[in-house]
Order: C-alpha cells, then structure tokens, then sequence
C-alpha cells in the first residue's frame, strides 16, 4: 500500500477559510502539522507556496494546494469518507451554496469594518437577508443536507463562530425569524470539528482583532467592556 503524503495546512489564527480545511481534515481523521504565520509579516518560504500570499495553504509532501474550496475538493476525492453528494446536480447545488458562504463572509467582513453606525445597521441588514435566504433553502436538519455533514457545512462553521462574539457585544438581530439556521448554527458550533478548528483562546483573540479597528463596532465592543 502506498505511503500517504504528509500534510501540513499554512494558516493564520483567525482566518475562517483555514477554519473549512481544518474541518474537513478532523471529520476525516486525517493526521497533519498546522503552522499559523503572521499575514503582516509574511515569510519567505511562505510566498513561495502562495503565489496570491493568502491562507490556506495546504502542502501535500512537496506540493503545495491553495484556495480553501480547491482544498477541500482535493481532501474530499482522496480521503474517506466521502462528504459530498454523488449525484452531480446536486454536488453543484452544494458548491453554490458554498460560494454563497464566501459571500456571507464578505458580508461579515463588511459588518465588522464598517465605519459609521449607520453603515453597521445596513450591513447588519445585509446579513439578515442572506441568512433569510438560507433559511428558505434549509430543511429539518441537523444539517445542510439532512443527516449527513458535508462540505456545505464545513463552510459555514467559520461563518457562525463570528456571531458567537458579535453577540457578546449587541443584539443585531441578524438570525431573527430564521428557526431552521439558528438550529443549524447550534449543531456546528457542538460539532467536534469545528470546536477544535481555532485555537481555545479564538474569541478573545477576535475581540482583539475588532478593538484594534476603527469601526463602529469596535466603538460598541469598547462600550460593552466599559460596562463589564
């Protein structure tokens, strides 16, 4: 039988792409070596594998493999067991919905950066369409598909651990009316894997991260702190 290929995935502690890589290799109990890298400091040897200096990367002996949704293609056609659907139309329902997450998390992006009160309350808007729009596609759960976690869920893991936090600071609202994904959140967030793709210390670390920008919610997770 031949030897696996070591695994190491390139990543950063906060990044949320890393976080579906991370995810998919402990749904799949795959050994690896992660390496988290300072992004506003980039090595040298970490250029070399990422030709666009982003993460994750994941090196598979000598080559290397970037861009979250190709790693997790890769992952999924070489080590059980299989988490996408086997009927084509619908494992291309389920990469859009995947690309849909990568949307979602710009939203979040925009959400946390955004710099007037007034931008915050319509990016917040923003995101409780799209998770209206999620809710309308769910079905009784536990997960995107049913009874079986799948890629899909892999990848909106990362997205929800930003709301763990975003709500210790204010109530946005933003899962109001939407039962189905607020079930779905609870059963990621109590999953195995996607608890142990960040660090322990992960949410003070985001609470860091916003405070250190000049948002309006860093403005209100000062006020929250300033209360505490």
């Amino acid at each position: 039988m031949p030897t696996q290929p070591e695994l190491t995935l390139i990543s950063h502690v906060l990044c949320p792409y890393v976080q579906r890589a991370a995810i998919l290799l402990a749904e799949k109990g795959v050994p690896f070596q992660r390496i988290d890298i300072d992004l506003a400091n980039k090595p040298d040897w970490f250029l070399a594998l990422s030709p666009l200096g982003k993460v994750p990367v994941l090196r598979v002996g000598d080559t290397a493999v970037f861009e979250s949704a190709v790693i997790a293609e890769y992952l999924d056609e070489t080590q059980p067991p299989r988490l996408h659907p086997a009927d084509p139309l619908e494992r291309a329902r389920h990469r859009s919905w995947i690309e849909f997450g990568s949307t979602v998390l710009a939203d979040v992006w925009g959400f946390y950066t955004a710099p007037t009160e007034a931008e915050l309350q319509a990016r917040a808007g923003t995101l409780a369409g799209r998770f209206r729009q999620l809710e309308s596609v769910l079905g009784d759960g536990p997960w995107f598909a049913g009874a079986s976690f799948g890629l899909v869920d892999a990848a909106f893991g990362p997205v929800f651990r930003y709301f763990d936090v975003f709500d210790t600071i204010d109530d946005f609202g933003m899962l109001d009316g939407c039962p189905r994904v607020a079930a779905w959140r609870r059963q990621l967030a109590a999953r195995p894997s996607v608890q142990g793709a960040v660090r322990p210390d992960y949410a003070d670390r985001l609470r860091d991260f916003i405070a250190h920008r000049q948002s309006a919610l860093a403005r209100r997770l000062e006020a929250t702190q300033a209360l505490a």
